[in-house]
């Protein structure tokens, strides 16, 4: 006589659980593009303009040297406005004891455009007796913006 009654459950259509997850994907996949492209303006100055000066010792960046019988290296030039020529070097040869054995300058007559690499014969003394260790590193360069 007296029962219960059951509850009456209200059941949501399916359709109602995929619109919202479609509309979930819209939203984070418009906020990914907006991140990603908010700052695509495009530039009316020049690279080398807005990059400011020339600095070969930072720009160029000596990826390999070997001072044994073949003396050749690798130059990168990171700079993304500038190409570099008449790049300058020194070497320093250095004995055991941290003393400068010899200490040589040079330029190479090559030019390494933005983002390149140069691989050349770097014409310098042969790896002089008694030497523990070296190092080249650049000391200038030609600039040229592009």
């Amino acid at each position: 006589m007296f029962e219960t009654p059951e509850e009456v459950k209200q059941k949501e259509p399916k359709g109602f659980w995929i619109g919202i997850i479609v509309v979930v994907i819209i939203v984070m996949t418009g906020t990914m593009f907006y991140s990603k492209y908010k700052g695509a303006v495009p530039r009316t100055t020049t690279a080398a303009q807005s990059k400011g000066p020339a600095d070969p010792v930072h720009d160029l960046k000596i990826q390999r040297a070997t001072m044994n019988k073949d003396r050749s290296g690798t130059i990168e030039n990171k700079s993304p406005a500038y190409s570099y020529g008449k790049i300058e070097y020194e070497t320093n040869y250095v004995g055991a004891d941290n003393s400068a054995i010899l200490v040589n300058k040079g330029t190479l007559p090559v030019t390494i455009a933005p983002g390149e690499q140069h691989n050349s014969e770097i014409n310098d003394a042969l790896y002089p007796a008694g030497t523990s260790w070296y190092k080249i590193r650049i000391m200038g360069a030609t600039p040229a913006a592009q």
